[in-house]
């Protein structure tokens, strides 16, 4: 009998002594599986670069010497230069240029948005090549380029066209408005990929427009726009040969005249593509970092650098100390400073909420018909009903999320949506509407955590926006709540590295941050697995306890008892019940109460 058999047919219970294992586990010999059908494909393809190198380098008529006397020669290196300049300002000024038009392309006014898509049309309709000729030649249009008032005779600037569209200046305009184009449509694309909860979100959080563009939008629609936006900029680096039109020396222009007089055409050539590849290579190369940058947070974790290890070896060679992960814990002593009777002592007093007769329909369907309710400072409000009931639109009424079409929502008296002058109601314009979100925290079913944002930046990020904290006060005071929801070690974590309850109670922190008079929650662990239902809950049951008012929509009957001072029950948009718990709960007047309350208890 062989090893092997003795091996497999040993006595499943003689214990062998451990030494002896070891010794015979240390006489095993591993075969790695073969796989011939790789190895085949390895060969070939070692074949082929074989068969390449030697065409290309044993071939005489590629003429690799005089490639080695131009490729550094001063007249290559200076249309280098040139075309490198071209690229620069044509990427940095079309993607400027690129920005505005994508957010016009998505504006609400038919007019922006009319001219932005027909600038996109016109210049993605018409050939570089022609473009460049057009722009050059643009003096034969138009003698004189002017600055003025239109339609009047006061000019500021006035010069002769020939004199202000050179070569360049026409080179630089057309790759620009070319590029613009393309980038345009490209970051349109990105715009909206970005999820509409972050929009919620971010307005929820009275974020100002311009700030969800910079902060919330832009940087989660980069992932989408990078991949092909490096493309462009590629073919804008290789469409920049086409000024050779314009009789300028660039790159490709400066080959041109060369072998034309030396007639080595192949060489020159190569010198050119040569300089191309390696042109292409770097944006390859940074396209990759800029795409790592943006992507944090978008996976649990990053995938690793090109030549990461290198590097890593390098700066541990050099003894430099490593820059800490994000995930690290970061310790405060605000951060753990906590009230062991009631943790959210320091939050605001809550606000008299009511809502006065509103209806809201989506077209033909009306989802709030005539609700009219009472919610009394601190107390907790909890909303019962089927799906499609109108109970997530109600509570996106209170903070302006959903506009009404009749009726009025007040908290303490001011309106969120309005300005109101003695009897008269001015709509406020949406900069000021965002204001006044400060006191109406929001918490959703989906948590729209903003996911390139660290856990610590999500906190702090609305009270830097509206300047109530300086950043060392925000993130003590994120800290603070992060350890009151049980998150103290998670401050440099991403989103996307917690679990769905811990990035709940992130959402909460996030909401509390600006201290608001009313808290609302959209259905707060709908989207959580039935074991960590509890951990959210616990955070909402000790806030019940602070004085703050909330509006809570949820299906946790179990959990509505114990922390609501009033139930409303809605169906097909309407107020049918509310009460205290133990009466709508435990004896409901209405026949359609009874019905839902049989079905989910």
């Amino acid at each position: 009998m062989n090893d092997s058999a003795e091996i497999l047919n040993s006595p499943l219970g003689a214990a062998q002594p451990h030494t002896n294992a070891t010794a015979d586990r240390e006489r095993y010999r591993i075969v790695p599986a073969r796989h011939r059908a790789r190895t085949i494909g390895t060969l070939f393809a070692g074949l082929v670069i074989v068969v390449v190198l030697d065409s290309v380098l044993s071939n005489p008529r590629w003429g690799w010497s005089v490639f080695a006397e131009w490729f550094l020669s001063e007249p290559v290196l200076s249309g280098l230069g040139r075309t490198l300049i071209l690229t620069a300002l044509g990427a940095v000024l079309g993607f400027s240029l690129g920005i505005p038009i994508a957010l016009a392309r998505v504006s609400r006014s038919p007019l922006l948005a009319g001219i932005a898509w027909a600038f996109v049309w016109l210049f993605r309709s018409i050939p570089l090549i022609v473009l460049l000729l057009i722009l050059n030649n643009l003096g034969y249009l138009y003698e004189t380029v002017w600055l003025g008032i239109p339609f009047t005779n006061i000019s500021f600037l006035s010069m002769p066209t020939t004199e202000l569209i050179s070569p360049f200046f026409a080179a630089v305009l057309g790759l620009t408005l070319n590029h613009a184009a393309f980038s345009a449509e490209v970051i349109r694309g990105g715009i909206l990929s970005v999820d509409q909860g972050q929009l919620e979100a971010a307005g929820a959080l009275g974020l100002p427009r311009s700030r969800q563009a910079r902060r919330i939008v832009l940087p989660q629609a980069m992932r989408a726009i990078l991949p092909t936006a490096f493309n462009d900029l590629i073919a804008l680096a290789k469409g920049s040969s086409m000024v050779y039109v314009l009789a300028m020396p660039e790159l490709f222009y400066t080959v041109q005249i060369i072998y034309r007089r030396n007639l080595e055409v192949i060489p020159l050539l190569m010198v050119a593509t040569v300089w191309y590849l390696i042109i292409l290579t770097v944006l390859s190369a940074i396209q990759v970092y800029v795409e790592r940058h943006y992507s944090r947070g978008a996976t649990r974790n990053q995938a690793a650098l090109p030549f990461g290890g290198l590097l890593n070896s390098l700066v541990k060679h050099l003894g430099v100390e490593p820059k800490k992960s994000n995930t690290e814990s970061s310790t405060s002593p605000v951060a753990t400073k906590q009230t062991i009777e009631n943790p959210w002592t320091d939050q605001r007093a809550g606000g008299a909420i009511s809502i006065q007769r509103i209806s809201k329909s989506y077209g033909s369907l009306k989802v709030l018909d005539n609700v009219s309710l009472t919610m009394p400072p601190g107390s907790v409000t909890v909303i019962l009903g089927q799906s499609g009931s109108g109970k997530s639109t109600l509570l996106r009424t209170i903070n302006h999320l959903e506009r009404v079409d009749e009726g009025l929502i007040d908290i303490d008296g001011e309106f969120i949506g309005y300005r109101r002058e003695g009897h008269t109601l001015y709509e406020l314009k949406e900069k000021d509407i965002l204001r006044r979100r400060i006191e109406v925290g929001m918490v959703f079913q989906n948590f729209n955590l903003f996911p390139h944002l660290t856990v610590l930046e999500n906190l702090v990020e609305a009270p830097l926006a509206h300047g109530t904290a300086t950043r060392a006060e925000a993130g003590n005071i994120a800290r603070s709540l992060l350890a009151r929801v049980g998150l103290a070690g998670k401050a440099h974590a991403w989103p996307r590295q917690l679990s769905g309850g811990q990035q709940q109670r992130v959402a909460i922190a996030r909401a509390l941050a600006l201290k608001p008079k009313v808290l609302l929650f959209d259905e707060p662990t709908s989207a959580l697995d039935p074991e960590l239902v509890n951990e959210v809950l616990d955070v909402i049951k000790e806030l019940a306890r602070s004085g703050t008012t909330m509006v809570i929509v949820t299906h946790e009957i179990g959990f509505a008892r114990e922390v609501a001072d009033t139930i409303v029950f809605m169906d097909q948009g309407r107020i049918v019940e509310s009460g205290p718990p133990a009466k709508v709960l435990n004896a409901p007047e209405h026949s359609r109460t009874r019905e839902f309350l049989s079905r989910v208890l």
